[in-house]
């Protein structure tokens, strides 16, 4: 007796372990089917949960940018009183990164929260915009304060000719700015190229994304089906705070899965796979 009910302990454990769980969240411009990160166990337990307990149902994406995200989940704003009052410990990962569709946990500025600790309640789900090779590799900043030396060199008069010339046209200000990168590096030493992946380069040059808050935000999810109603809901019209005209609610439900199931029907690929 005492065998079977450890066997049967070993393969409920082995179930257990190649389950999941899909989150679906529902909106009047359609579903978004979302898968939930390993990698960030604290916020994947806390969204569940939050799920489970029906919280996010008749919350609203309250903030929207085009080309940016769709924020929501705010259970506070839709409370007579404050319901959510924690944070989470910030979970970062490389290979975690702002492309367009991913999850990511809004937070309070680095000047009240240098941790960068996530909202217990608020995310944000990735719309973002296609860049070139030249907009991620480039460090436009660090070219920019070569160019400011350079125009402060006599030796490069002809150089603020030129750039006076272009003071009312901003692209050509800055290609003439970019033609000067090669002279920045080897005269100052000013690194101007940024390092990144392969694989961000090719997300945010093809899917697109928000590169920009890589680092200091948590991407603890994905989008795995339904990443035209993240479109739909971003284009549509907008008040002060970048709050839509009409309120866009949602309901949050939570589905157990195996895995490979998850990854049959929505093509997400687990690290132990």
């Amino acid at each position: 007796m005492r065998k079977l009910i450890i066997l049967f302990l070993i393969i409920f454990q082995a179930c257990t372990m190649n389950k999941d769980v899909i989150i679906t969240i529902s909106t009047p411009y359609g579903e978004m089917k979302a898968i939930l990160y390993d990698e960030t166990p604290l916020h994947k337990k806390n969204f569940i949960e939050l799920s489970e307990s029906g919280k996010f149902n008749s919350t609203i994406f309250h903030r929207v940018m085009k080309d940016f995200m769709i924020q929501g989940g705010d259970v506070n704003l839709i409370n007579d009183e404050k319901v959510i009052d924690y944070t989470i410990p910030a979970e970062f990962n490389e290979n975690l990164f702002h492309k367009k569709g991913e999850i990511a946990a809004a937070r309070t500025p680095d000047n009240v929260n240098p941790d960068k600790e996530s909202s217990g309640c608020q995310f944000y789900i990735v719309d973002g915009k296609i860049f070139t090779e030249n907009e991620l590799i480039l460090d436009i900043n660090a070219i920019y304060q070569g160019v400011r030396m350079l125009l402060q060199d006599e030796e490069y008069s002809d150089l603020q000719k030129q750039f006076i010339d272009l003071q009312t046209d901003p692209e050509g200000t800055q290609k003439l700015a970019l033609s000067c990168k090669d002279l920045v590096e080897e005269k100052y030493g000013i690194k101007t190229q940024k390092l990144i992946s392969k694989e961000k380069l090719e997300a945010y040059t093809t899917v697109g994304g928000a590169p920009h808050l890589d680092g200091g935000y948590t991407v603890f999810g994905r989008i795995v089906e339904g990443l035209d109603v993240i479109d739909k809901i971003a284009s549509v019209q907008i008040g002060q705070g970048n709050k839509p005209l009409e309120d866009i609610s949602m309901t949050v439900k939570v589905e157990k899965i195996s895995k490979k199931n998850i990854t049959e029907k929505y093509g997400y690929q687990y690290l132990e796979q």
